[in-house]
């Protein structure tokens, strides 16, 4: 749990009491995030303000002030609010590997649906909130089932979240930039124009690579991290019979 010093840190956590004085509360602090998530999925998180989310909630901006101390600490609930999907919503009569697959499948829906999502995380100092870390602690389950050994958990953690984390990044580059149809053609040109220097792009391009979904890359990538885990994990228990 947070340090109990740390305020930013106790809205996720339900533990920041309201204001005894003054007018009685009518909202609560998870309807003032829920429409601060709103305006951030349309306008990014330069849309959110705590005027704007007045105005949305229709109170004065003074008001809002009595269930956030400011703009950093609803983010932070804003965050942990678009995390409440069930982490682990699959069968566990199903394999530990695949259900981890469709564990960073759904952590990649989250990125994908709240855009303001990548840069809200990747900027803030405060600890992860309730939700968060129950994404964190599904995920280190189903690594124990692997046979991992505690140490390695949470770097095979660290593995498919960056893979997350990277696919969300690529796919938020790609939103400013040309349309992908436009970009496979001008990187053609460029590639066939100097087809002596890039002898590897133009096989890779030739066969058509550039113009499948990125998520086959994502999907690619997260099959190779889950058959790197089985492998270390059979080469230890494999050592391990040998020393017998």
């Amino acid at each position: 749990m947070p340090a109990k010093n740390d305020p930013r840190a106790d809205l996720p956590w339900g533990r920041k009491p309201l204001p005894s004085r003054g007018p009685k509360p009518t909202l609560t602090t998870s309807q003032i995030a829920r429409a601060a998530i709103r305006l951030a999925d349309t306008g990014g998180l330069e849309a959110v303000t705590m005027q704007r989310v007045a105005r949305e909630m229709k109170v004065t901006t003074m008001a809002l002030y009595r269930y956030f101390p400011g703009k950093a600490n609803l983010i932070e609930l804003m965050i942990d609010s678009a995390s409440d999907r069930t982490a682990n919503d699959e069968k566990p009569l199903l394999p530990w590997n695949v259900r981890l697959k469709k564990w960073a499948r759904n952590c990649l829906a989250i990125y994908r649906n709240h855009p303001w999502f990548l840069e809200a995380t990747s900027v803030r100092r405060s600890p992860m909130g309730p939700n968060e870390l129950s994404w964190v602690e599904a995920a280190l389950a189903m690594l124990a089932e692997s046979g991992l050994a505690p140490e390695d958990r949470y770097s095979a953690f660290l593995v498919v979240i960056g893979h997350v984390r990277g696919q969300a990044t690529f796919e938020q580059i790609k939103k400013y930039n040309n349309s992908r149809l436009e970009w496979i053609r001008e990187v053609a040109q460029a590639v066939e124009s100097g087809a002596e220097r890039y002898p590897a792009l133009l096989e890779v391009l030739d066969a058509g690579a550039f113009s499948k979904e990125p998520s086959r890359a994502f999907d690619f990538g997260l099959d190779c991290i889950i058959e790197g885990i089985c492998t270390r994990v059979n080469r230890h228990k494999t050592k391990s019979r040998r020393r017998r």
